[in-house]
């Protein structure tokens, strides 16, 4: 079944309900926001989180594996129980990224958001790791990685 959302940086779009996920607890910063639906930017790599609860509130994702082959968390099976994943494989990983007027794209490692791909449900995770911030510049991290 399809809808048509109100969308910050696309106007009107229609979606697929298997687009749609909940973060039960919301974002961080943003937790009275537990609607959501996952849209293809119309730049890859990114993606568009899309807040259904006001069209105003909306984040640019990207999977941390593209520019980060070794990025591991510290999220544990445990801590995704409140989510119900069974296994691992079950989630897709993104990070949240900003892009300033000046100044270097980053995403924000420190806090991944976690999506079970089962029952469509998310979480934000504070990873418990020293290496990871809230903003690591992405085309830096990906020119390293090709030398």
């Amino acid at each position: 079944m399809s809808r048509t959302i109100q969308t910050k940086a696309y106007g009107p779009v229609v979606i697929d309900e298997l687009q749609c996920l909940e973060f039960p607890d919301g974002l961080l910063g943003f937790e009275e926001y537990k609607n959501f639906a996952l849209l293809d930017a119309h730049k890859k790599p990114f993606f568009w989180l899309q807040s259904l609860d006001d069209p105003q509130i909306a984040f640019i994702l990207i999977k941390p594996s593209i520019f980060r082959d070794d990025y591991d968390p510290g999220v544990s099976l445990a801590d995704l129980e409140s989510i119900q994943v069974e296994k691992l494989e079950d989630c897709l990983v993104f990070a949240i990224v900003t892009i300033p007027d000046s100044g270097p794209m980053t995403a924000n490692l420190q806090g991944p958001l976690y999506i079970n791909r089962r029952n469509r449900q998310g979480k934000q995770f504070v990873s418990p790791l020293d290496e990871f911030r809230t903003k690591h510049d992405i085309l830096e991290e990906m020119a390293s990685r090709r030398e």
